[in-house]
């Protein structure tokens, strides 16, 4: 008998160490998103993108997957700045 796992469960396995106040990924200033930021809300699969009460887009790196979805959608149009989390910190995979 073979037993399915959820992905949600397998997902909560991960483990993520904070680099505090020092995300490895940065939203540029922005009177009004753009419509690949706005998307981001949706696409992110972390959920880490967010809007904030002033209509802006905001991002909170803690629990970020470190997929690249934002950045192949929003680098090169210069949105945002990613970069790998330094060297100890960000997502720990248990299952690979």
């Amino acid at each position: 008998m073979t037993m399915t796992v959820r992905v949600e469960e397998k997902l909560y396995q991960n483990r993520y160490v904070v680099d505090a106040g020092r995300g490895h990924i940065k939203v540029a200033a922005h009177d009004k998103p753009s419509a690949n930021l706005l998307a981001m809300i949706n696409l992110c699969p972390a959920g880490c993108y967010a809007l904030n009460e002033n209509g802006k887009v905001e991002v909170a790196t803690d629990g970020c997957f470190e997929c690249g979805t934002c950045r192949v959608l929003c680098e090169p149009s210069g949105d945002l700045e990613w970069n790998y989390p330094r060297g100890g910190y960000g997502v720990l995979f248990k299952f690979g």
